[in-house]
């Protein structure tokens, strides 16, 4: 597991792991790819825990939370992991990983390849490009765990932030991998439009907990009339705002001094993701989900929308249609996780 970046490594450095995490895709990323940090710092915050185990009807095959230990988790990235040069090293040496990446530039009707090992950047970092790469990029990464001996079998829970949840979906069985390349296109697409069409942004705030972040996004709101609210609850200091680009900026700008953050960072993302800004995009998403086959996952799969595990496929569907305007859950997560007994401070 990689380091968190700086600003961030006091909260997880303490941190032992009696379970195992897998992490993917890590290929062509940093020391401080994003994955590996958000998987550190959830499991730091996740101290609290709660009393959420895991159960699997025996009538109904859905998955709720009762008391099953979660020794292997596989994590996967969102948006925001890619870099250009990924992915070059790993498909020379995995003809499987290959292979996945030939089948999605058909869907797709370009070289996905090839924009991920030689850009541009400004095509790869677009929502529309970025969001089937990274999805490929992770399934690609287990083909690779498989071929070096790795057993997905071993697997008891996955999850995913954001668009990594189509991955964990994917992973689990849920999600065959020509749909899940289909949807996260529709998905990229239309969320890119969404963002496209409104002045939005989000926003990095480290340092303060939940009810003073939320107060922030509140000044922040009045003192400009328009919209910021939390996103992506990560873990107690590490909270991602969206809103109106106005809204974001007057939220930098009081973040330190009237409300003592550490720091108050504007992310470079397309639009304000998880919020009501991506409202128009979900008509889309629909459409592409309706068209899949989903299926029940063989293992549990925690939903960003509720933190509760997946359970029949038309409740993944709907969750999944919610989760582009509903903020990502994933310190509570990350708590159900810790609670289960793998991971202690």
């Amino acid at each position: 597991v990689a380091p968190a970046p700086v600003g961030l490594r006091g909260a997880t450095e303490q941190v032992q792991l009696r379970g195992r995490v897998a992490l993917a895709p890590s290929e062509g990323s940093s020391s401080a790819s994003p994955v590996a940090s958000l998987a550190l710092v959830g499991v730091a915050a996740a101290a609290a825990g709660s009393s959420a185990k895991v159960q699997r009807s025996r009538r109904s095959r859905v998955v709720r939370l009762a008391a099953v230990n979660y020794k292997t988790v596989f994590l996967f990235p969102g948006q925001g992991a890619q870099t250009v040069g990924m992915c070059k090293e790993l498909t020379d040496t995995c003809p499987a990983a290959k292979a996945l990446f030939d089948k999605a530039s058909d869907i797709l009707g370009y070289d996905l390849l090839d924009v991920c090992v030689n850009g541009p950047k400004e095509k790869l970092d677009t929502t529309a490009v970025s969001q089937p790469a990274i999805f490929v990029a992770s399934m690609a990464a287990v083909e690779r765990f498989k071929q070096d001996g790795g057993s997905v079998d071993d697997a008891t829970v996955a999850m995913g932030l954001s668009l990594g949840e189509y991955s964990a979906l994917c992973f689990a069985g849920a999600l065959d991998f020509e749909d899940g390349v289909k949807i996260t296109k529709a998905r990229g697409g239309a969320m890119q439009a969404a963002a496209d069409a409104v002045q939005s942004s989000m926003v990095s705030v480290i340092g303060l907990d939940a009810e003073k972040t939320e107060a922030l996004c509140k000044a922040a709101s009045e003192q400009s009339g328009k919209s910021v609210k939390i996103a992506n609850y990560l873990c107690n200091g590490n909270y991602t705002v969206s809103g109106d680009k106005e809204a974001c900026s007057k939220l930098v700008e009081i973040a330190k001094p009237e409300f003592k953050a550490r720091m108050a960072v504007p992310l470079a993302v397309a639009g304000a993701f998880h919020t009501d800004f991506m409202a128009p995009a979900v008509g889309k998403l629909k459409e592409a989900l309706a068209a899949a086959n989903i299926k029940a996952p063989r293992i549990p799969v925690v939903s960003n929308v509720d933190a509760e595990p997946h359970g029949e496929p038309a409740s993944i569907k709907d969750k999944l249609a919610r989760q582009v305007t509903a903020p990502v859950l994933w310190e509570k997560q990350m708590q159900a996780l810790v609670a289960s007994g793998q991971f202690e401070k």
